[in-house]
């Protein structure tokens, strides 16, 4: 499979890593669209969100639980946003199950 993110966790491609468990790994994003831009995936090939079913669906929960230990450790105290695209008309760009986790300044109410 020629995934990026799965290159990335299988540590062929270099990131700046800044949480991994078991299921989980999480790095700056190189395109940062705020202070804090961080990439939490799933060590498990998904291709987006869509794929998350009964017998898959604690890959969501991982996910969040992992956003929540990365915001606190960031210093996010005054909340964060997580994103996921879902689909080319989404704009995903990376076809493997991931979250944005996006702090660091206020957001903007308006997402589009």
């Amino acid at each position: 499979m020629d995934c990026l993110f799965c290159r990335i966790i299988a540590g062929e491609i270099p990131s700046t890593k800044v949480y991994e468990n078991d299921k989980v790994y999480a790095f700056r994003d190189i395109n940062p669209q705020a202070p804090t831009h961080i990439l939490i995936v799933p060590k498990q090939h998904l291709a987006d969100a869509s794929e998350l079913k009964g017998e898959n669906a604690a890959v969501a929960a991982d996910i969040f639980a992992a956003a929540a230990e990365i915001a606190k450790s960031e210093g996010l105290t005054g909340g964060f946003r997580v994103v996921t695209n879902c689909g080319d008309d989404a704009c995903q760009s990376v076809h493997h199950l991931h979250f944005h986790l996006l702090g660091g300044t206020k957001m903007a109410e308006k997402m589009s």
